[in-house]
């Protein structure tokens, strides 16, 4: 018992050791990847063009595309910080939650601007990912019931509540689409996902479905 005693606290450490690292890796490959993609657009300016152009079928496949756009420094260096913020804090939980959610977020945030984004306008940037990202970090908490994700999102909430008037139309030359239905698709997989869970949430879970499974059997 005494060395199981010990290597408890060893194994907490090396598990959160790895997550850090997950978290940091996805942080930087978020910056890395943008400020690669802005480099090119200072020699190749018509990659600006891979935008969200609203209800043009043919720039759909721009959803992914958009993102990782910007149209001057100043646009990139306000979605730098905050992105890499929220992609280390969701990145800390895991690939897959990383990947669940960045999908939710680029596939309603950029259907959402496609649709709603106004014909003729190309909208481009990662504000649409950060909105989505920080939505889905304020709500997880209440969710999957995790204390510690609560209170991350009421912190989060305080310093970025300025963000909320992003999601709203009155700023010309900027993509009030994007932010508002990104910071949906956040919402929405702070809802949904369950790769997030705390382990005794996902144990309840596993237990109801197992009495469930038995219940079906019994009645067989």
């Amino acid at each position: 018992m005494g060395l199981q005693g010990q290597g408890y606290p060893a194994s907490r450490s090396l598990k959160r050791t790895q997550q850090r690292k997950s978290g940091l890796r996805f942080a930087g490959g978020f910056l890395a990847l943008i400020w690669a993609v802005f480099i090119l657009q200072l020699f190749f300016p018509w990659l600006q063009g891979f935008g969200i152009h609203p209800l043009d079928i043919n720039g759909l496949p721009m959803i992914f595309t958009s993102p990782l756009l910007h149209a001057n420094l100043e646009h990139i260096i306000s979605n730098s910080l905050p992105g890499a913020l929220f992609a280390y804090l969701i990145g800390y939980s895991g690939k897959r939650v990383f990947w669940e959610v960045t999908t939710f977020v680029l596939l309603i945030g950029g259907l959402g601007t496609w649709v709603f984004g106004g014909i003729g306008t190309n909208h481009i940037g990662a504000s649409g990912l950060v909105y989505g990202w920080l939505a889905y970090l304020l709500v997880r908490g209440f969710f999957n019931r995790s204390i510690g994700q609560i209170l991350t999102g009421l912190i989060l909430g305080f310093f970025y509540s300025g963000l909320i008037w992003g999601v709203l139309p009155g700023t010309e030359g900027v993509s009030w689409q994007a932010h508002l239905f990104g910071a949906i698709g956040g919402i929405v997989a702070g809802m949904i996902i369950t790769s997030d869970d705390p382990p005794e949430l996902a144990a309840k879970k596993h237990a109801k479905k197992q009495a469930k499974a038995a219940e079906k059997q019994a009645r067989r």
